[in-house]
């Protein structure tokens, strides 16, 4: 009997979008969006869910048509050509991705200090621990795809069963009255918060990164990304319930950064905060695994066609020393911003790059055999969702919209350089 050398099925690519999502959304963003939003915070939630799933859809009809290893990248040169512009949002979308690991990484940093006593060394260890997981993984992450499926079966197995207890335990010896639209905050807010919690979603996109290792991806693709993607807005929902069901909104953001932990004590009491700072540790880790194998796979993408310098491009036992480099990228993000910061500007370039993709996926349409209809929505969503990311963030961090005009910058600079030195471009992998 022939067996698929290909090691990423349904399951494995499921399990991918969710170690990729949950690790980077729950347990990071939750006390930073419940400052905006309050305990609405699940309205968000759903809302962001909603937009995900449409783009899940598209990337989805994308990816079975075109199953690329660079994942968006390929459906951008597809509808748009070789040229400038699908160079420069290859780019972006890669710094996108490095943003996205330094939070998660920053995430795993501030849970894994609550197991040290509270002195003014912590700050120091929060560094150190934040740099020694992505170390980490880069090395694991050298060996191949096989070991990262193994991986993210197992952890995402463990997150859930933790997140699901709390959940449970959390809606069942809840308090209705912490919950009352009375402290809801005005209904803006709730849709300024999606600058946070889309970010809780965007790790979908890393199956489309998988699709050259799945055995059928015209398939496995579409289901699985749409799957991995109402489990998550299902968890992410229980979750909002349980912990502002338990705890005021006040302690939540007080908490902030461990504010699922934070929400386990009332119920749990401090062996409760324990397992689910040790989830926290396990699910961050996950997703920075997760993660890491997209951008392995986009910075080789981007190194085939001759978009990235070359060394990104040579091998390292079976990846890439791109791997190496995306590493020493992540940890100096990771030291330079903090989470809300990071959380704003990964999810404007993401939403940005979604609705480029988008608009690009409606030239190819007879292509793909997708939805006008649904595509267009997905488009749609994604830019009125940035644009609320962005007035809310013109608001509160001054100093972001410079960051995010830089990144545009750097993006197109080091594009017409690389077209100055390579004389090299992005080309499409799947011929039509």
């Amino acid at each position: 009997m022939h067996i698929s050398k290909k090691p990423i099925g349904f399951w494995s690519a499921v399990s991918m979008g969710i170690g990729a999502m949950v690790g980077a959304g729950i347990f990071a963003l939750l006390g930073e969006a419940s400052a905006i939003s309050g305990s609405a915070v699940y309205i968000s939630f759903i809302i962001g869910g909603i937009i995900a799933l449409f783009s899940g859809y598209s990337l989805g009809k994308l990816g079975a048509r075109y199953p690329s290893s660079g994942g968006i990248i390929e459906y951008l040169a597809q509808s748009y050509g070789v040229g400038f512009f699908t160079g420069t949002m290859g780019i972006m979308l890669y710094f996108a991705a490095i943003v996205s690991l330094s939070l998660i990484a920053k995430a795993f940093g501030n849970y894994a200090i609550t197991f040290l006593p509270a002195n003014e060394t912590s700050a120091m260890f929060h560094h150190l621990f934040s740099i020694g997981i992505i170390v980490l993984f880069v090395l694991i992450n050298l060996k191949g795809a096989k070991d990262v499926a193994i991986w993210e079966r197992i952890t995402v197995g463990i997150k859930f069963v933790v997140l699901s207890v709390l959940s449970v335990a959390g809606i069942i010896f809840l308090k209705p009255e912490l919950l009352s639209t009375n402290h809801y905050p005005p209904t803006s807010d709730i849709f300024f918060s999606l600058a946070i919690t889309f970010f809780a979603f965007e790790g979908f996109r890393v199956i489309t990164n998988a699709a050259e290792d799945m055995p059928t991806p015209s398939k496995t693709l579409p289901r699985s990304m749409m799957t991995a993607i109402v489990l998550v807005m299902v968890l992410y929902v229980a979750i909002a319930f349980a912990v502002f069901g338990n705890l005021p909104v006040d302690k939540v953001i007080e908490a902030k950064d461990v504010a699922l932990a934070e929400a386990a004590l009332p119920i749990f009491g401090q062996i409760g905060f324990t397992i689910v700072a040790i989830t926290a540790l396990i699910a961050t880790a996950s997703a920075i695994n997760a993660n890491l194998y997209a951008v392995t796979n986009v910075t080789y993408q981007l190194a085939k066609d001759g978009e990235l310098p070359a060394p990104f491009g040579k091998p390292i036992g079976h990846s890439r020393e791109g791997l190496i480099i995306s590493g020493i990228l992540v940890i100096t993000f990771s030291l330079l911003f903090d989470l809300s910061e990071i959380a704003a500007i990964g999810s404007i370039s993401i939403l940005f790059i979604h609705t480029i993709t988008h608009i690009g996926h409606l030239k190819i349409i007879s292509e793909t055999g997708g939805s006008k209809v649904l595509v267009f929505m997905a488009a749609m969503l994604s830019f009125i969702a940035m644009v609320l990311a962005l007035i809310y963030v013109s608001k509160e961090l001054d100093n972001i919209m410079f960051i995010l005009i830089g990144f545009v910058l750097v993006a197109s600079l080091t594009e017409i350089l690389l077209q100055k030195i390579t004389k090299r471009e992005i080309k499409p992998r799947i011929n039509n």
